[in-house]
């Protein structure tokens, strides 16, 4: 797997993180969702360096002349329910793009610190031939992209496959390098170094589902 690794660079986009870690930021849920959107975007316009190019002619009013726009057919697929406003960031630049959703969740049993990921829900077009982003915030045990993966390989092979998100942790883009085709691409904006006993990513910024849309009951 390639990674890309978006913090190597200081961008603005150490601003967006930075908030989405602070405590005293997160408490605006509106702000957190548009950070992730905002980073969204720039993780999308990076990926579009990478795609596919040719020539076509279009009439200004006053001229014709030839651009350069992407072949790809993309489909966009987001983990819920903290994707959605990531999912809403690659919407703002691939707004063409064909959309799929999953549910991908931890069902802790009787010890909390161990846990299994359920896929519950799943809307998805053919995938064959065509551009695949994955896209989930949190990149922690890396174990709910790889069950999201396996539950769209009915759906067809794509040509590329892309995974999008926020943070990870060293552990999660390790996985993936196991468990992902080689020449798929992680488009990351920040990397963590540990997860903690619960498998929650540390420093991190905590549960980005309950910061985007509130607390939930479940476990």
């Amino acid at each position: 797997m390639i990674v890309h690794n978006l913090s190597e660079k200081n961008s603005i986009l150490n601003q967006f993180i930075a908030e989405l870690r602070d405590v005293s930021v997160q408490k605006d849920s509106m702000r957190f969702r548009r950070n992730i959107e905002r980073i969204g975007e720039i993780l999308s316009y990076e990926m579009s360096k990478t795609l596919e190019f040719s020539s076509k002619k279009i009439t200004t009013p006053l001229a014709e002349m030839e651009v350069k726009t992407h072949d790809n057919n993309i489909v966009l697929c987001s983990v819920l329910r903290a994707g959605v406003p990531l999912h809403n960031g690659l919407l703002n630049y691939f707004d063409a793009a064909e959309n799929a959703f999953i549910s991908a969740y931890r069902h802790h049993k009787e010890n909390p610190e161990t846990f299994e990921i359920v896929v519950e829900y799943l809307a998805c077009p053919d995938l064959n031939n065509k551009t695949l982003i994955l896209a989930d915030p949190m990149l922690a045990t890396g174990q709910s992209l790889v069950a999201t993966y396996k539950a769209l390989q009915p759906f067809g092979t794509p040509k590329n496959l892309h995974i999008f998100a926020v943070i990870g942790a060293k552990e999660g883009v390790e996985y993936l390098e196991k468990h992902l085709p080689k020449d798929a691409h992680l488009w990351i904006a920040t990397v963590d170094d540990k997860l903690n006993e619960k498998g929650y990513i540390v420093p991190g910024l905590g549960d980005a589902g309950d910061l985007a849309f509130g607390e939930k009951l479940q476990q």
